[in-house]
């Protein structure tokens, strides 16, 4: 069958039932959150003005090892789930490797993305818990869209905060997110104070998502009846997302493989923890020993290039402090077009594992994704997202590793986004225009400056 399958399909009774939160299996559990003035770890009580009481248990549940979905998620999820794996022939046939690559398509949604598996779990919640609406911040405005998506699904007003050079970039993110009822601003924007003490100190920044969390925050925590949900970074998202890992599973073993490396591009942490979940549990425990890489740009370097420490989670310093690879929650990085890759910190979940040795992570120059995401475009014929280029770069890389060793390789990416809102960023590649944008050292200090000392 893997000689000749190009898509390995699940039906909806083989789509798994439960999250798999691969904290229970972790030898040293992620640091807790904690408060920004005791310094001492949050609890569900201090966490749930700000989230859904439901998402706070979920945060801070560091031992139930399976989560059952709920039945409504479930049925929302069978909209769009389970999502295809695709042996992709066509690049191997043109790298010329004996490596066996696979992708783990989530495209297949109008967000274009996997955030609408959050998304739809975070929404159900807060429709569960009475809210009158929600608040959130987007990047590239994938997890915007998949919110907006699941917002008029469960039928709950949102406002979404969107970066602001990303916002410029992407136009048309707005007029979708709109199609699906929710409010769209720029950030950082004077509608908040936290925005306007950003704009004042950054004056024509083109923000971050750490300023667009700030924002969306104040806008939740001010707002009667109303509570901020998140796109990455946090333990309830990776719970979440583990169902892209749990379907892959079951789909390599259809396909009689196993991955002997597994890709995912890493900004704040749900796409690469969302695929390697099943598989980073097989390493845990014993059971097998695949190799993990995460892909980051090199204009926003928080595991190569970061610090492991507790920081503040957003530039305003409105949320709790979290233990993770940053680069200081002050960093502006480059307005690149991987705008979803512009979070200053790395998911608790991926650092601890990171720091532990669990995985490897790699930075790589944008020019050299947009090379890898037409190569991929020419040959499997999707467009794929610049943020998860960073993953096709890898593979590509992992696959020519193989063609100079001649060993035959199974290489497990995942794919979770389409680039048709990114037609500027492709234009701007084959007008020859793009650049590589990449931190200096001393650029890397001013961030870590701001670093709090917490022990």
């Amino acid at each position: 069958m893997a000689d000749k399958a190009k898509r390995i399909f699940l039906t909806e009774d083989e789509m798994p039932k439960q999250w798999y939160n691969v904290r229970a299996d972790m030898k040293i559990k992620p640091a807790p959150l904690i408060h920004p003035g005791t310094h001492e770890p949050l609890t569900v009580e201090q966490m749930s003005p700000i989230f859904c009481e439901e998402l706070c248990k979920q945060e801070l549940d560091n031992d139930t090892r399976y989560i059952d979905i709920p039945e409504e998620v479930l049925e929302f999820y069978k909209i769009f789930r389970p999502s295809p794996l695709i042996r992709a022939y066509q690049l191997e046939k043109e790298l010329g490797t004996p490596a066996h690559i696979y992708y783990k398509f989530e495209g297949n949604n109008t967000s274009g993305s996997h955030k609408l598996n959050s998304a739809a779990a975070q929404v159900y919640y807060a429709k569960k818990q009475g809210l009158d609406s929600i608040t959130t911040e987007t990047g590239a405005g994938q997890w915007g869209t998949a919110l907006a998506m699941a917002s008029a699904f469960f039928h709950i007003p949102l406002t979404v905060y969107m970066v602001k050079c990303s916002y410029e970039q992407k136009p048309f993110r707005k007029s979708v997110i709109q199609s699906f009822g929710a409010d769209i601003i720029p950030s950082p924007s004077d509608t908040t104070e936290v925005g306007r003490q950003i704009l004042a100190k950054f004056p024509g920044t083109g923000g971050s998502l750490g300023c667009a969390i700030s924002e969306a925050v104040e806008k939740a925590t001010h707002t009667p009846n109303s509570r901020y949900v998140l796109g990455s970074v946090l333990n309830q998202v990776l719970l979440h997302q583990s169902i892209i890992g749990e379907e892959a599973y079951i789909q390599m073993e259809k396909a009689g493989e196993y991955p002997d490396i597994v890709i995912g591009c890493a900004g704040g942490g749900s796409n690469l923890g969302g695929i390697m979940s099943a598989f980073m549990r097989d390493k845990l425990t014993g059971k097998k020993d695949p190799e993990i890489i995460a892909v980051e740009p090199a204009s926003c370097p928080s595991l190569t290039r970061g610090r492991f420490a507790y920081d503040f989670c957003d530039t305003g310093h409105v949320c709790p402090l979290g233990k993770m690879y940053t680069l200081g929650s002050e960093f502006m990085p480059s307005p690149s077009h991987a705008g979803g890759l512009r979070y200053h910190g790395m998911s608790p979940i991926v650092s601890q594992l990171y720091h532990d040795g669990y995985m490897r992570a790699v930075a790589v120059e944008q020019t050299k994704v947009f090379e890898a995401a037409t190569l991929f475009a020419r040959t499997e014929t999707i467009l794929p997202a610049p943020e998860s280029s960073h993953a096709i770069r890898a593979a590509i890389d992992e696959a020519l590793k193989c063609k100079e060793t001649g060993e035959a390789k199974t290489i497990l990416f995942n794919l979770t986004g389409t680039g048709y809102f990114d037609m500027t960023a492709y234009q701007a590649y084959h007008d020859g225009k793009m650049s590589d944008l990449i931190p200096t050292d001393e650029d890397l200090e001013k961030g870590f400056a701001t670093i709090p000392n917490v022990e």
